[in-house]
């Protein structure tokens, strides 16, 4: 009945943390970018039950056999295995603004923190006052070449990444281009996005703000090369991958499951309650 306590509380504590993910989810349901959570348990090793004062042995003409008197299998509780993120891809919503980019497949943006290198899946970005692209918090989006600089109505984004800017705004110095020209007229090659993905994304570390951080089960963040990078849209952000249905009726099935817990401690207690009150008068 003790064990019976403890396997109880251990549930309850395991659904408690799946409620939190799954009301974190419901809460950033509208982030741009924002990647779902959920919580993956893992049960304590199960203990085999046999009958007291019975060893289950027999003889017989050529030796002794045992009759297994086995009760059966009793859990000992469960515990959170890890709580990780799913990065399925998101529905993508169109804005027609140019400072909105989204990615269409496995990747990152690279985001300048005073903290260091950060990556997101939120492209909502604006222009910042001294002309870098940047995240709603301020934080600079990073090219290969360091922050991007554009102009309002003077850049356009292809679909590998590559920032194009018009001929006529090239020699501005507070412009750095390089001088590779592009099939289309009058446009002229300023940087690339810095794209950048992971061995394992799984395990990357949610810093809030739609931002993530590198662990050491992640690894280093390495920069795609093209061909394997994903489609960047312009004028396009992705939504988040959380189906608020889905996640209602997992805080249903949560809330189920916590109380089916809660009453085996009550069951618990309540037997134990007889054995104390009752069966030690009568012995």
């Amino acid at each position: 009945m003790i064990r019976g306590w403890y396997t109880g509380a251990s549930g309850m504590r395991a659904q408690q943390w799946r409620l939190d993910a799954v009301a974190n989810n419901l809460a950033n349901v509208d982030a741009d970018g924002y990647k779902r959570d959920t919580a993956v348990h893992k049960a304590f090793p199960e203990l085999l039950l046999r009958r007291m004062n019975d060893d289950g042995v027999y003889r017989h003409p050529f030796g002794s056999a045992d009759m297994a008197p086995i009760i059966g299998k009793i859990g000992t509780g469960v515990e959170v295995n890890e709580l990780f993120t799913i990065f399925e891809q998101g529905a993508m919503k169109e804005t027609q603004s140019d400072f909105d980019i989204a990615l269409d497949g496995k990747g990152f943006f690279a985001i300048s923190t005073p903290w260091g290198e950060r990556y997101t899946r939120n492209g909502s970005f604006q222009l910042g006052k001294e002309g870098f692209l940047e995240t709603k918090e301020g934080y600079p989006v990073l090219g290969e070449n360091g922050p991007v600089r554009v102009k309002a109505n003077n850049f356009q984004v292809d679909k590998d990444g590559r920032i194009w800017i018009n001929a006529e705004y090239a020699d501005d110095p507070e412009i750095l281009v390089a001088r590779e020209r592009n099939t289309w007229d009058d446009t002229v090659h300023l940087d690339t996005l810095k794209i950048v993905n992971f061995d394992l994304d799984r395990y990357l570390q949610k810093q809030g703000s739609s931002l993530y951080q590198s662990t050491p089960v992640s690894g280093d963040a390495r920069i795609m090369e093209q061909g394997s990078r994903p489609r960047v849209v312009q004028g396009f952000t992705e939504a988040s991958n959380v189906d608020p249905v889905v996640e209602m009726v997992r805080m249903i099935e949560v809330n189920r499951a916590y109380e089916a817990n809660q009453k085996v401690v009550q069951s618990g207690d309540a037997m134990l309650g007889v054995l104390i009150n009752q069966v030690s008068r009568l012995s």
